[in-house]
């Protein structure tokens, strides 16, 4: 089986590597693919050396599966191109999501609906991951009316230039500004760009993707996306009003059963989760759980996870380890 990795040299690219040896992902023959500046590079991998190439030369390889992380733009031109050669393709880019013909897929949640007939599969937003993760047990078990999440989201969601852009400011040197202010010692209530309501694109995919993934338009959500100083992950305070009413060791007990979820909610001794401890971890974390008190059916939880893992190389790479177990490529 020939695999493809379209945006291999990035930084979400780089962790699907990872992730794929991690996972002792199955494949006979593997093609980095990157834009036409890098074509020729030589990688290392797993002790073994490969030619970057090209996106035209890769689609002529007819892969089985290729796993795109190299924006939207790129996707949306390529994507289709692949899919004509009968390759599937696991787009991580916001270019698919909201098609209503493209299936936006959390394999725990809904990969199920998947056929061999989906050649483009959209892998979603890493703070919808997250988030919808931790609240499908609780959706199934109670029902959920809305949902209330500020996000608190690391510099490598905007990708290497952000990185750089802040170590630049910690180390005062003159940086090239990718933000429209300093990240450093800083806090930015804007992720991506404006849209005519005032609320940022990254909050609207946060509120159309959870109805999307969880096919029920009926779910209210509304979204504050915050980028703030650091790396390992994005973290998210979420409030959620259920239809039924909840037991706390009940919702609890439910994460806890959940594949995927952990739970670290112990702050008696200071246990809750950190982006610098969910740091290359596949897993998403979940804690401070308690009551709202304010009005009844209502659970506060703050939910962490490493945003090139879970959301964004780990999800991809367990959409395609799906496709391959129930044969769909």
């Amino acid at each position: 089986m020939k695999l493809a990795v379209v945006g291999a040299t990035g930084l979400v690219g780089t962790e699907i590597l990872e992730v794929l040896d991690e996972h002792n992902f199955p494949y006979d023959e593997l093609l980095l693919v990157a834009s036409e500046r890098s074509v020729g590079k030589q990688i290392e991998y797993k002790g073994k050396k490969h030619t970057v190439i090209g996106l035209a030369d890769a689609v002529a390889a007819k892969p089985e599966i290729a796993i795109f992380s190299a924006g939207g733009s790129t996707s949306l031109e390529w994507a289709p191109k692949f899919a004509e050669a009968g390759t599937t393709v696991v787009d991580n880019s916001s270019a698919w999501r909201m098609d209503p013909t493209k299936k936006l897929v959390v394999p725990e949640i809904n990969a199920k609906e998947l056929t061999a007939t989906d050649k483009i599969i959209a892998n979603p937003n890493c703070s919808t991951i997250q988030m919808v993760l931790a609240l499908e047990p609780l959706r199934n078990r109670y029902g959920i009316k809305r949902v209330v999440v500020s996000t608190y989201q690391s510099v490598t969601g905007t990708g290497k230039a952000a990185v750089d852009q802040m170590m630049a400011e910690r180390a005062g040197t003159t940086p090239d500004m990718v933000y429209p202010h300093k990240i450093d010692m800083n806090v930015l209530p804007h992720i991506d760009v404006f849209q005519p309501n005032g609320y940022t694109k990254e909050e609207m995919k946060m509120i159309n993707e959870t109805k999307k993934i969880f096919s029920d338009d009926s779910i209210q959500v509304t979204s504050t996306t915050v980028r703030i100083p650091t790396m390992g992950g994005h973290s998210e305070a979420v409030n959620v009003e259920f239809k039924e009413d909840f037991d706390l060791a009940e919702v609890r007990s439910l994460l806890e059963a959940t594949p995927g979820v952990v739970v670290q909610d112990d702050p008696a001794n200071f246990v809750y989760p950190m982006p610098i401890n969910a740091h290359k971890k596949d897993e998403v974390f979940v804690g401070r759980l308690r009551r709202d008190e304010s009005q009844p059916n209502t659970l506060n939880m703050w939910i962490v996870a490493d945003n090139l893992r879970k959301g964004a190389a780990t999800n991809a790479v367990q959409i395609a380890e799906y496709l391959l177990e129930n044969k769909l490529v």
